[in-house]
This record gives structure tokens, C-alpha cells and sequence, in this order.
């Protein structure tokens, strides 16, 4: 089945898989060859696409999920794969994120309140997609 991830900078993924298993609102779903046609909403958490008996990671911060005539597609507000990611910058975007947060007794704008939290968010879960994908390279043995 074809897999394409698309966010509004560009073309995350677009290739053929096994299998993705993906956070809705109804929760974990996994979707295989064939599956029925769906439209569904996803919310913060790890993709994972299953291609050849491989796993590989994805953090998306939300979006829409389509699939029809063996083709899954999904438009994301943000998406990145595991092996791009760049854990000194989230570590640092999670640190800005913070701090923005603490100072909201200083009174600090709404919108600035909500990009702070919508930061942490994606470092957080960058981080979680990141160390997911080192402990998956070594195996405990």
C-alpha cells in the first residue's frame, strides 16, 4: 500500500509500505493492505510504518487521515522522521518552551502562552520519537 505524509513545508514520506499504526482521537489504529476507506483525525504522538519487516518512527503533531484505494494519506500540521531529528535543537526548544511557561505570571500574551506549549509538545515528543529510535538500533541483548 502507498503511504504519503505531507505537512504544509513539503513531502515528510511517500513510498510503499506494510503496515502504519497511527494516534487518532479514538485511538491506536493500524492499518494494513486493503483496509476499508476512512477519514479520521490524528492527534500528537509516534507513527510508526512497518516496510519489509523494519520499523521506522515518526513524530506528527496532529492532522488528518485518509485512506482510500490502498493509499494512505495524511495531512499533518507538523511531521518528522525519527532519523531527522536533531535532538540538541529539541532539547533546546523544550528548555525556551519552559521557560516561556514559567514566566506566564509575568504576564506574557496568550498567544505567546499557546506557541510556548505547542513548542514543547513537539520537543517533547521529538525526543520520545528520537529515543525510540536509538534503543530500536540496539537491541537488548
Amino acid at each position: 500500500m502507498q503511504l504519503e505524509i505531507i505537512t504544509p513545508e513539503k513531502i515528510v514520506l511517500k513510498e510503499e509500505i506494510d503496515e502504519v499504526i497511527v494516534n487518532t482521537t479514538n485511538g491506536q489504529i493500524a492499518i494494513l493492505p486493503h483496509h476499508i476507506n476512512l477519514l479520521t483525525t490524528l492527534v500528537p504522538g509516534e507513527m510508526i510504518v512497518k516496510t519489509q519487516g523494519k520499523e521506522n518512527y515518526l513524530a506528527v503533531t496532529g492532522g488528518f487521515l485518509e485512506v482510500q484505494n490502498n493509499t494512505v494519506s495524511v495531512l499533518a500540521d507538523y511531521a518528522v522522521r525519527s532519523e531527522h531529528i536533531e535532538v540538541e535543537k529539541a532539547v533546546a526548544a523544550q528548555k525556551r518552551a519552559e521557560e516561556m511557561l514559567k514566566k506566564r505570571q509575568e504576564g506574557i500574551s496568550e498567544q505567546d502562552l499557546a506557541i510556548a506549549r505547542g513548542e514543547l509538545q513537539k520537543s517533547l515528543l521529538e525526543l520520545k520519537v528520537a529515543n525510540r529510535r536509538r534503543h530500536s538500533r540496539n537491541p537488548v541483548q
